[in-house]
């Protein structure tokens, strides 16, 4: 993920450690993900070998582990920080003051 907007030059990391809370919101999806995971491999096999559900358990922690990352912290930001929102003004701000996206970063 980006550190700032490209566009208007937000900072993402509001405060330090921001991003920790992701964390919470990464696990619930590991959680839904593994549920479903495991009611599809049951529907599908009927077994009730452990290693065969640690296998698919295992394997869906890791392939949606990339998504888990990244959406967690889009969550976090959209919807679990009320105070985030964006405002056109600033951007129109940055513009008339002829800012280039490098003095943005800073």
């Amino acid at each position: 993920m980006n550190d700032v907007c490209p566009h208007c030059g937000f900072r993402f990391e509001i405060e330090p450690g921001y991003f920790y809370a992701a964390m919470y919101v990464s696990y619930a999806f590991s959680v839904i993900e593994t549920i479903a995971a495991a009611m599809i491999a049951y529907q599908l096999t009927r077994s009730e070998s452990p290693w065969l559900y640690l296998g698919v358990l295992l394997s869906t922690i890791l392939l949606f582990s990339p998504f888990n990352y990244r959406y967690s912290r889009l969550v976090l930001l959209h919807y679990l920080t009320p105070k985030i929102k964006y405002d056109p003004k600033y951007e129109d701000l940055l513009q008339e003051q002829g800012l280039n996206e490098d003095d943005r970063v800073s």
